[in-house]
């Protein structure tokens, strides 16, 4: 059995439909642009975390969203004591 219960022919004749289909050429453009974007959002999601690092300790405490996020932290941390003790 190969993944999900489709054989390795099955994938291998898929793979042939696909590849006769959109041809090698817009299959490997497609693979770029994919690639792209995953670097693009990785790229993204760490100046993300480089300019919350920045931030001082009172700078993320103004911020709204971090507040909400801290309160329900809170209040995960309280449900927990309470079944625990």
């Amino acid at each position: 059995m190969g993944i999900g219960g489709i054989s390795m022919w099955q994938l291998l004749i898929l793979l042939l439909i696909v590849v006769l289909v959109f041809g090698t050429k817009r299959l490997r453009n497609m693979g770029g642009d994919l690639g792209a974007a995953v670097k693009g959002f990785r790229k993204g999601m760490e100046d993300v975390q480089k300019e919350d690092e920045k931030l001082e300790p009172d700078q993320i405490a103004s911020d709204p969203a971090a507040k909400a996020a801290s309160a329900e932290t809170n209040e995960e941390e309280a449900r927990e004591k309470e079944l625990s003790g």
